[in-house]
């Protein structure tokens, strides 16, 4: 399943970028990360379907990284060949956007950088693929 990140805002040349990339060649699934201006432009159409989208909202739904794994594991077992997850910009997404989103998620309740929680986003999909693979790295508890 390829996972696809698409971000509002240029993440430029910067420590995060490094995070980024150095996340994304870990991930064995694949990564696309996509940028978007900060207004304006449309959100790129899905490369694979099936597809589901996740968006990036601080009304979302606090998973644990085994949680967050099991869906996507569910995903991939259900057929579903691209997963998309959209970070939008300072004032978030709109409405229409999350109502269609098929799961919103929120890293906790501070509001972290959008340079920030693309680095973290990036690591939570390499701790899913890594733990669904039964790699040794995640501990609970």
């Amino acid at each position: 399943m390829l996972l696809h990140i698409i971000a509002r805002g240029k993440i430029g040349r910067s420590p995060e970028a490094e995070l980024v990339e150095r996340y994304a060649k870990r991930i064995a699934w694949g990564l696309k990360v996509s940028e978007l201006p900060d207004r304006g432009g449309t959100i790129p159409p899905p490369t694979q379907t099936p597809f589901r989208t996740v968006a990036l909202d601080e009304r979302g739904k606090q998973l644990t990284s085994s949680e967050f794994a099991a869906i996507l594991g569910r995903w991939r077992d259900d057929g579903v060949r691209e997963a998309r997850f959209l970070i939008g910009a300072a004032d978030g997404h709109d409405d229409p956007l999350r109502e269609s989103a098929d799961l919103l998620i929120a890293f906790g309740k501070a509001t972290w950088p959008h340079m920030l929680a693309r680095a973290m986003l990036a690591e939570q999909l390499w701790r899913a693929t890594s733990i669904l693979a039964g790699h040794p790295y995640h501990r609970e508890g």
